[in-house]
């Protein structure tokens, strides 16, 4: 890692780092938020790789310089180029990115891995669960990326990071400023990339709880299409502020389950990331609960939003991973009976306010 030019960045302000030697990024995931963090990191000067399924959309956003389908007013800096060949998307980078749908992770990390250089550092942008497994995508990564050019899982886990919080494609690929977390088993991965990709519009800090920035970032998008379902059914502003408040006290307690840290949901990737979520209707899961909401099916739902909502398979996972764990989780188990066994949002909330009556505790 210290072959890396930018890990001696790590005591730079960011207007300093706007001003230092540039770093060579791949990004695999030509989606929203792909693109908007190839826009983002082109424009703090890195030379940005971003890779493609065809090459006819190579062409295409080469051409017109703008990814029309998911952000059609942020055009791409010079130093953003475009590819569709593996081979020359992640030659001699530093750093890659992974930000494809969590349902493609494991066969984007297959088909790529013989082309990332040996020590690149491995960030992936993706909030999801595994569907069959309830692996985290950090896990995921570092299990296709040891096995497959033989390097210790540890090793390969000491270069892996997640990167989360209250991050909406479109604000942050327009400029306007905003926060992160990244986080991985080594601080020092993390301070790396921490300082790879801060600037004066968007500061990122650095943790080691992977654990709980991963599962911050990944179980707030299924509360975000319940808060679609609050506003959508117009149930009220009282009844989306508990909803939310013990939404994050449940996938709190999944995380300690799975030894995250319960400080670290109280920060970016927790309740920061789970406001943005809940309360903008720039959130693709937010506005997934809210069509169900006046009447589409989710299957219709997801067809006209047209774009991958996260929190759709992360309930499927998040209730096998509850279930194994003997963790409750009745506003998780509520959103998948609403998306799932035809549960109206106003039943799933009925169903909610008639449990049980308990003391409130933290955890």
């Amino acid at each position: 890692m210290d072959g890396f030019h930018y890990y001696i960045q790590l005591n730079m302000t960011p207007e300093k780092q706007d001003q230092a030697n540039t770093s060579n990024v791949g990004i695999i995931g030509s989606g929203a938020w792909g693109t908007a963090l190839g826009i983002l990191m082109s424009g703090q000067g890195h030379q940005v790789k971003l890779l493609v399924r065809s090459d006819a959309v190579a062409r295409k956003l080469a051409e017109e310089r703008v990814n029309h389908h998911y952000l059609p007013k942020a055009t791409f800096p010079e130093s953003l180029t475009i590819h569709s060949d593996r081979k020359d998307a992640l030659r001699d980078v530093d750093a890659v990115i992974l930000a494809v749908p969590s349902v493609a992770m494991r066969s984007a990390v297959q088909m790529n891995v013989a082309f990332i250089p040996n020590g690149a550092l491995l960030v992936s942008a993706t909030k999801g669960l595994e569907i069959d497994t309830g692996k985290r995508m950090s896990e995921l990564i570092s299990e296709v990326v040891s096995m497959s050019i033989a390097e210790s899982l540890e090793s390969t886990r000491q270069r892996v990071c997640a990167l989360s919080g209250p991050n909406l494609a479109v604000e942050i690929a327009s400029g306007l400023p905003a926060l992160a977390t990244v986080a991985s088993a080594s601080i020092h991965t993390a301070e790396a990339v921490q300082h790879l990709m801060s600037s004066v519009r968007f500061r990122v800090y650095a943790s080691s709880d992977i654990v709980g920035v991963e599962l911050g970032g990944t179980l707030k998008n299924i509360i975000g299409i319940g808060a679609g379902f609050i506003d959508g059914a117009e149930l009220g502003a009282n009844i989306k502020a508990a909803y939310v408040t013990r939404g994050l006290h449940e996938i709190t307690r999944l995380g300690v389950a799975m030894g995250a840290m319960p400080s670290t949901f109280a920060g970016l990737s927790g309740t920061g990331d789970m406001l943005a979520t809940c309360y903008s209707n720039l959130s693709r899961n937010y506005r997934v609960g809210y069509k169900m909401a006046s009447g589409l099916t989710l299957d219709e739902a997801l067809q006209d939003i047209g774009q991958t909502a996260e929190g759709v398979p992360t309930t499927r996972a998040t209730v096998k991973l509850a279930q194994k764990l003997g963790v409750e989780m009745p506003i998780t188990e509520t959103a998948h009976r609403v998306m799932f066994e035809g549960d109206s949002p106003e039943d799933a909330i009925r169903s909610l306010m008639a449990r049980e009556l308990q003391h409130e505790s933290v955890l």
